[in-house]
């Protein structure tokens, strides 16, 4: 009797699962494992939302696996400790576990085959699984990552995808492999009252109904903020509960603008992924420096606070903070107004941004998140570093009608729409009897400030 262990880290689905496909053809049973790893906690990178998404993913995976005669083992501890042990009690002579991109995760792979090497036990690390292609893949001459994303992208796009694979038919689990209770959402606090359910089922079926009624006018309408016409699916991208191989097949399979863009935007994934893999410390440090002498978190206190509560007299932006604060979640042009207004009208440092988003956002990945927001701090990898958005020219733009601000600012809800995005030029009549801030700073006085520190006066 053979025995493997697959361990799921970002990745809790069944379809299109080559680490756990492997496995299966490899042996006679497998131990589908999932560590709770304390050094997420010590990170404090469980944030409540993500917590409870992350609850429902793994009692969606145990439900699919138990449908098919397995279960799903979850364990408590340092990762290579337990996966080893599990390998031990069972007698497995393979662990299968998915590629990743962070410096944490790579770092989790060495002490893997350092605890599994000591027992005999092979580790065998697939690529792939968490984004369309590894990051290696392709690169430019003369680097070992690309640096500017259309380059990537055409490179990217000629790229044959491997096959994708089907959920398995019966995953066979020896039964002397014991594990804890299930996590449950039930049990936190501190949740955003509009969190989605996580798990591959709800993912799958999001990804349907948005392929019918969203695709095809993707294009054209993800960057409105009142349309909601992106695709609503990176909590399940970050948690692996789709694949992203299975989404860019998909959606080039039906073909159109819309389904180009949105493919168009898995790739900035994979980008990312490139990028942070190549350069792991970009995590926290500025991929390319400009030297900026941020203002700190306890220097702009006031400010920051402004700006998190959605509170700071612009009315985008505070629309934006408040869909987070609701939904754990913002679209995905929003996110780049308020990191625009925090780090270059604000003159904030984007660690300070990024950890707040990384504090609420259901989606919240080192990779993407941190990369993102040294793209709008102009410290990562946009080619216009000094680029600034005014969040009243983009409100106007993105919100002409000022919908999305009436939603999330019931403030302004009565204030026609030529001043829905500047309430202060109402006329002072009409403002005394509005419960809403004033513009928490001047805009040319934010840019001054910003075009001062970076020398450009």
């Amino acid at each position: 009797m053979t025995r493997a262990v697959v361990l799921f880290t970002s990745d809790l689905r069944l379809h299109d699962h080559p680490p756990l496909r492997a496995a299966l053809a490899a042996a006679d049973e497998v131990v589908p494992l999932f560590v709770r790893d304390p050094g997420v906690h010590a990170a404090g990178f469980d944030a409540p939302n993500r917590s409870a998404f992350l609850a429902d993913c793994l009692a969606d995976l145990d439900a699919s696996l138990r449908r098919r005669g397995g279960r799903l083992v979850v364990r408590s501890g340092p990762v290579a400790r337990e996966a080893a042990a599990v390998a031990a009690e069972c007698g497995a002579e393979q662990v299968h576990v998915a590629a990743s991109a962070t410096g944490y995760g790579q770092r989790r792979e060495e002490r893997l085959r350092e605890h599994l090497g000591a027992r005999g036990v092979d580790l065998h690390v697939h690529d792939a699984v968490t984004t369309a292609l590894p990051p290696g893949r392709v690169t430019p001459s003369g680097s070992d990552h690309y640096a500017v994303f259309s380059p990537y992208f055409r490179r990217w796009s000629a790229e044959r995808l491997r096959d994708t694979c089907p959920a398995p038919r019966t995953v066979r689990v020896p039964e002397e492999v014991r594990g804890e209770p299930l996590p449950s959402r039930d049990a936190l606090s501190g949740l955003s009252p509009g969190l989605p359910a996580g798990g591959e089922e709800a993912g799958r079926q999001a990804f349907s109904r948005w392929a019918r009624s969203g695709m095809s006018r993707y294009e054209e309408r993800h960057d409105e903020l009142a349309a909601d016409g992106t695709s609503r699916l990176s909590p399940y991208l970050h948690f692996g509960a789709l694949s992203p191989v299975e989404l860019v097949r998909r959606a080039r399979a039906d073909g159109g603008p819309g389904a180009e863009a949105f493919v168009r935007q898995l790739c900035w994934r994979d980008f990312h992924h490139q990028v942070l893999a190549a350069r792991p410390d970009a995590s926290v440090r500025d991929y390319r420096t400009r030297h900026d002498r941020w203002r700190s978190e306890e220097q702009a206190a006031e400010d920051v606070a402004a700006w998190r509560e959605g509170r700071t007299g612009y009315p985008v932006v505070d629309a934006a903070m408040r869909q987070l604060l609701h939904e754990g979640w913002m679209h995905n042009r929003a996110r780049l107004l308020v990191a625009s207004f925090l780090t270059k009208t604000l003159y904030v440092d984007w660690r300070v941004g990024a950890r707040h988003f990384l504090d609420l956002l259901v989606d919240g990945d080192i990779v993407n998140n941190q990369l993102n927001w040294q793209w709008a701090a102009g410290t990562g990898t946009d080619t216009r570093p000094h680029r600034v958005l005014n969040p009243v020219v983009q409100g106007r733009r993105f919100d002409p009608r000022g919908t999305y601000v009436r939603r999330w600012v019931p403030e302004l809800r009565d204030v026609e729409d030529r001043f829905v995005h500047e309430p202060w030029r109402l006329p002072e009549d009409r403002r005394a009897g509005i419960d809403y801030p004033g513009p928490l700073i001047d805009l040319a006085e934010g840019l001054a400030r910003f075009r001062h520190a970076r020398g450009r006066d």
